[in-house]
C-alpha cells in the first residue's frame, strides 16, 4: 500500500455497519487541535478508502486496511484492534464474505 501517494483526510466518525467504513463529517487540519478522538482516512486515486485509523489521544486505537478487486468491490479487510490482533476478512467479486 502506497500511503505516500494517497489522499489523507480527517473525520469525526463513520456511518453504517458494512465494510469498508463510510467516514462522515470531514474535519479541517485546524479542527484537529481540540479533538481527542477522530478518524484518519487514506484514499486512493479512485477515492476508495484504503486505510482508516481511529485516533484516540494521539494513539491509533483501531486500524482498517482495505484492498479492492479490479471491478472496484472490496476484496479484503484487515482489522487491527487494541490488542494488536489482526482479523482478515475476504470478499468475492459480488461483495459476499468468503468462508475459509
Amino acid at each position: 500500500m502506497e500511503l505516500e501517494k494517497s489522499d489523507c483526510r480527517y473525520f469525526v466518525s463513520y456511518s453504517g455497519m458494512k465494510l469498508p467504513l463510510k467516514l462522515v463529517n470531514e474535519l479541517s487540519d485546524s479542527e484537529l487541535d481540540n479533538r481527542n478522538t477522530f478518524f484518519r482516512g487514506y484514499f486512493d486515486a479512485k477515492e476508495r478508502l484504503i486505510r482508516c485509523e481511529k485516533v484516540v489521544y494521539g494513539e491509533v486505537e483501531l486500524l482498517h486496511c482495505y484492498r479492492y478487486h479490479e471491478s472496484g468491490g472490496l476484496q479484503e479487510a484487515k482489522i487491527t484492534g487494541l490488542d494488536d490482533e489482526i482479523t482478515v476478512l475476504a470478499f468475492d467479486q459480488q461483495g459476499n464474505p468468503v468462508r475459509g
